[in-house]
């Protein structure tokens, strides 16, 4: 037998070992141990980890690296933030957006990160940005899968003409309904907003996602509304709730009602450690709130729960590197999911969980799954966060699209190794 790739002596995230993985036209068509084959190329694991691809499914590529433009956000704040992406909006330009969409494309290759979900802000009139993110979703598709939501940045009722971009937005073809109803006037307007898109999605046949109750504000509840016309619509299992932080301010007896609500309807949930950390609970002294919503609780309800990157040197924050193993590391600690079987499942929410919520096609390591792989320094899930192990090699579709070198210090100490390697050094 002859195949395109064969990857030898493969460690799974499930703890299988000792696996070789033979891809051919793209596809896996054998994960077991042993396989006798001829390869076009084979690579040796070495009983690494070897993951499916990274996935984003909460991130603004419209904004990405556009760190200091116009000016830098001096307070690190959010509302900064959103007000520098107002005064930056009427300055892109076609070329710009496409240029370091694809420069932040090429990063998350080399990340791993095959799979990004953005949204799009369609509150400026032009649309530009609409225009030149289904350009880059053309142009990375044989490499990245780059879904794409239609985003009313400044409020669906409260920007004047974003109910009606919105529409022009998907009839251009972008393919997720977003929104923000904590954003609008009042709460009446937000709920009503959520209602208007769920139904413009339930009638394309689309996937919603809403920046949800991204607030301290523990009155801030759409998450509740989101749930209920999800249930009403038959939408469920083509909704996220993203960010959903209000709720690590709001009261027990509450989130007791609120999360079975949302496990019953099907809602995905959405967290971005790296983000939420860093602009909630600025309204605090001491004690200071988290800003991430209840990722542990909404686990134990069953609901499928997902982490995002958000935002990479961009108006909001202007730190970040594509890197999904950071954010699965920050969630880690902020979450305080340090339980041995918590700690992998973190590996599971920056891939087969968003991947769920994308509703990705023939994502996996297992025979009729897409051929794509990421090679990982490390043994295992754990020691892959803890490490934020180098990417050995990245696949696509059964092809080697990215090599890394692995991670080694050369120690000059007397009667000490000569070579350290992070991926090796564990406790004795």
């Amino acid at each position: 037998m002859s195949i395109d790739l064969l990857v030898r002596n493969a460690r799974l995230a499930d703890g299988r070992s000792g696996l070789d993985i033979a891809c051919e036209g793209g596809r896996i068509i054998a994960v077991e141990p042993g396989i006798e084959a001829e390869a076009g190329r084979v690579i040796d694991a070495g009983g690494r980890l070897v993951s499916p691809p990274f996935v984003d499914v909460h991130f603004h590529m419209d904004a990405t690296l556009s760190l200091g433009l116009p000016r830098m956000n001096e307070s690190g704040t959010l509302l900064e933030g959103i007000a520098l992406w107002g005064e930056l909006k009427p300055l892109l330009t076609h070329e710009a957006v496409i240029e370091r969409a694809l420069r932040y494309c090429d990063l998350a290759v080399s990340q791993g990160l095959l799979a990004i979900r953005s949204h799009v802000d369609v509150c400026d009139d032009r649309l530009l940005a609409v225009e030149a993110l289904l350009d880059v979703r053309e142009r990375v598709k044989d490499y990245i899968d780059l879904q794409l939501v239609a985003f009313p940045q400044d409020g669906y009722y409260r920007s004047p003409n974003a109910a009606r971009n919105l529409v022009r937005a998907l009839d251009m073809g972008i393919d997720v309904v977003g929104g923000i109803p904590h954003f609008e006037r009042t709460m009446a307007e937000g709920a009503a907003s959520l209602r208007a898109l769920c139904e413009i999605a339930a009638e394309r046949g689309l996937r919603v996602d809403i920046h949800c109750d991204e607030s301290d504000d523990p009155l801030s509840r759409h998450i509740e509304a989101l749930a209920y016309e999800t249930q009403r619509l038959g939408l469920q299992g083509r909704v996220a709730g993203s960010h959903l932080t209000s709720m690590h301010s709001m009261d027990n007896y509450y989130v007791s009602k609120l999360i079975p609500l949302i496990a019953e309807a099907g809602v995905h949930a959405i967290a971005n450690p790296l983000i939420n950390i860093t602009l909630q609970g600025r309204h605090d002294t001491y004690p200071k709130r988290r800003g991430m919503t209840r990722v542990p609780e909404l686990r134990a309800a069953g609901i499928n729960v997902a982490f995002g990157h958000d935002c990479v040197m961009d108006p909001w924050y202007s730190l970040g590197s594509g890197d999904m193993l950071e954010v699965a590391h920050m969630a880690l600690h902020v979450g305080q999911m340090t339980s041995r079987e918590a700690m992998a499942w973190c590996l599971e929410a920056v891939t087969a969980n968003p991947a769920r919520i994308m509703g990705l096609d023939g994502y996996g390591i297992a025979p009729g799954c897409h051929a794509d792989l990421v090679v990982l320094q490390a043994a295992d899930p754990i020691e892959a966060i803890r490490l934020k192990a180098s990417r050995l090699f990245v696949v696509r579709r059964g092809r080697v699209i990215s090599e890394g070198t692995p991670r080694a210090s050369v120690l000059d100490l007397p009667g000490r190794p000569g070579v350290l390697d992070p991926a090796s050094y564990a406790p004795v």
